[in-house]
């Protein structure tokens, strides 16, 4: 099929779900349809309102259909929008193909291993579970006069029973279909990768869940993922995926985050202790008394140890994690060997996770970062992450199949650049439009904004200001609390606060509510963040701040969201050592660590809070930024060539009336 299939499978699509024509879509189908046909990657931008996930899903489809050996693999950020391709974008899809085309191709959704349940895991129970008299559904109704260890019980009672079901109907017990739970419930029927004994070893390996996920995805033409398992793909010499033949990245914006947090380990003393502990039966008494010990030698190095990124090779961390390291070492030679014992052999792969890791932080490479981190939940962890995933993506990802990756927010600061550098592109293997491939350009790229049917420029405005005082690590001044609640009274409520941190949403939800005591705000902590947000939307007089957990992924169209404030521009915590390593590497190489880190990840997350304004068509309102940096700082020239085009002021009077006009008032 050519470029026309795909643009007929999208008007099929379109007709199907009622929509409308959008040229950018139109631009995007055809742009994405050349790269799978030549095998050049892409970039492509597409803002808010483009219909984006069509724009990649026809021409995937019009290949698939055309060449039913193909398999194409989508990955989105995260499992909630996993979900949402695989159950509403893709079905409409697979109709419009079928209807333009008469074929069906076969799409499945893939998820990692812990996403569905472990027939083993689940059937090991104690023999006093699964001997129970009464049934996890009485429990289940009496679960509110229990305590916490008892509900566990109930909770995984009604797991195992719910997998037991699934099992029956050749279903794939996914976690997203799962009765209510907890993780330390789930924990009980679903096992790590390390610990999984194999479809030949395992006793049920003949049911396999898991096994099931996977067969229908090698079945299926289209595969739906995420970036973790993308990530774990690279990371493992591509056994995570079935073959296919490209991949399209969805909210590509993300996949740096995710690669990173896929290939970060950590490692806490209760981590090895519990280890050592599950493996004592199989090792003699000064092993395992060694094993033990190597987590209070642990603990005791991570107290010593500043809260920063480890680079001596001399500091007790180093030293600690060796000790683990060796120990561990010895534990796997005592826990090999010819045996039908599957405990100990899962035990044997916890052992082994945790000499790799251990391994990893004592080597203490120049690839990678070591630090110490502390909670109050956790106590003091230790973690070791990659200081660069752009290799790993170049040589795993580009450098294997045609990869187009997507997004509202990929061109920042005016130009592509900083994000395909972040993924192993780089600005010489750039195509101009309509140069040709040669044999030596398998990493040749192309990049593309197909805009949006936004006219940002008259529904709405940016207010940055130039009066109000530079941010304070000590919270927020007077001067910005009595600014905040001077735009929420303009706005009558239909406020998002985006704040830079916990202390400062508090700080001015505790300040409105003073002020404009007739309104209702809602602060991020006070409930479940779910729960927020549906009271945020069904009443638009409410009000809702929050942290980064709202910055992305929050789509409130409607008058209920008028007003974005934002009272910080969101660069990385001065603190934060993985970010702090990968900006000194750039100015070690010559660069400048502060715009190629800082900046960019700033304007990022600058161009995804703005975003949440204008969701529709006729959505209208007012963002305000309320750092005056964006304005009075040169690098505030490339933040703000990363955000939409709305009209933009200073005078904050212009501001509030603009927020009275849209109430009516003026």
């Amino acid at each position: 099929m050519t470029d026309s299939a795909g643009l007929a499978i999208l008007q099929a699509a379109i007709d199907g779900i009622g929509g409308g024509e959008r040229a950018g879509q139109k631009a995007m189908v055809e742009a994405v349809a050349d790269s799978l046909e030549s095998g050049i990657h892409l970039l492509v931008q597409a803002g808010t309102g483009t219909g984006k996930s069509l724009g990649y899903l026809a021409p995937v489809m019009a290949r698939v259909a055309d060449d039913p050996e193909e398999r194409i693999i989508i990955a989105t950020a995260t499992l909630a929008l996993q979900a949402q391709l695989g159950q509403k974008d893709i079905p409409a899809a697979l109709d419009a193909v079928e209807s333009v085309s008469g074929m069906r191709p076969k799409a499945a959704v893939l998820k990692g291993r812990t996403n569905y349940a472990c027939l083993y895991r689940s059937r090991s129970g104690s023999d006093a579970d699964q001997g129970a008299l009464v049934g996890a559904e009485e429990l289940a109704s009496a679960a509110s006069d229990l305590d916490s260890v008892s509900k566990l019980g109930v909770e995984v009672l009604a797991l195992r029973d719910w997998v037991e079901e699934q099992a029956a109907s050749k279903g794939l017990a996914d976690r997203d279909d799962a009765p209510t739970h907890t993780a330390a419930s789930w924990a009980q029927v679903s096992i790590p990768s390390r610990e999984c004994l194999g479809v030949s070893a395992c006793p049920f390996g003949d049911e396999c869940l898991v096994e099931a996920s996977r067969d229908r995805a090698r079945e299926a033409q289209v595969v739906v993922t995420n970036h973790a398992l993308l990530a774990i793909n690279a990371m493992h010499g591509g056994t995570a995926l079935p073959e296919h033949s490209a991949v399209v990245i969805d909210e590509a914006h993300e996949l740096t985050s995710r690669m990173t947090t896929a290939a970060t380990n950590e490692l806490t003393p209760g981590i090895v202790e519990r280890t050592a502990k599950r493996a004592l039966t199989w090792l003699d008494d000064d092993l395992g008394v060694d094993f033990v010990e190597s987590a209070d030698s642990f603990r005791a190095a991570l107290e010593e140890s500043e809260l920063v990124r480890i680079t001596a090779a001399s500091a007790p961390l180093v030293y600690a994690a060796a000790q683990v390291r060796d120990v561990a070492r010895r534990a796997i030679s005592a826990l090999g060997g010819q045996h039908n014992d599957n405990e100990r052999t899962q035990a044997s792969a916890a052992v082994k996770e945790i000499f790799d890791i251990a391994s990893r932080i004592a080597a203490l490479a120049d690839a990678d970062v070591v630090w110490v981190s502390e909670s109050e939940i956790r106590g003091r962890t230790a973690y070791v992450a990659p200081l660069d995933v752009a290799g790993l993506l170049r040589t795993e990802v580009f450098g294997e199949k045609t990869t187009i990756c997507t997004s509202a927010t990929l061109n920042l600061g005016g130009s592509f650049d900083a994000f395909a550098t972040s993924v192993g592109l780089r600005s010489a293997d750039r195509l101009d439009e309509g140069a040709e491939l040669s044999d030596e350009d398998s990493l040749a790229w192309r990049a593309l904004d197909v805009g949006t049917p936004f006219d940002y420029r008259t529904q709405g405005i940016l207010y940055a200001t130039k009066s109000l005082p530079e941010p304070r690590r000590d919270g927020l001044s007077e001067e910005v609390l009595a600014e905040i609640a001077q735009l929420v009274w303009a706005s009558e409520g239909r406020t998002l606060g985006l704040f830079a941190s916990r202390r400062n949403a508090e700080q001015a939800a505790a300040h409105c509510r003073r002020e404009l005591p007739h309104m209702t705000i809602l602060c991020q902590g006070d409930a479940q963040l779910s729960e927020l947000q549906r009271t945020f939307i069904a009443d638009p007089d409410t009000s809702l701040f929050g942290t980064m957990s709202l910055w992305q992924g929050v789509d409130v169209p409607g008058e209920t969201c008028q007003l974005v404030i934002i009272d910080k521009i969101p660069f990385p915590r001065p603190d934060d050592p993985l970010m702090q390593a990968r900006k000194k590497a750039v100015d070690d190489r010559g660069g400048n660590g502060f715009m190629t880190v800082a900046a960019t990840q700033a304007a990022l997350l600058l161009a995804q809070g703005t975003g949440r304004l204008i969701r529709r068509s006729d959505d209208r309102g007012v963002v305000a930024i309320l750092d005056p940096r964006l304005i009075t700082k040169r690098y505030g020239q490339f933040l703000a060539k990363s955000l939409p085009t709305f009209w933009r002021t200073t005078d904050p009077d212009m501001a509030v009336r603009a927020l009275r006009r849209l109430r009516g008032a003026e």
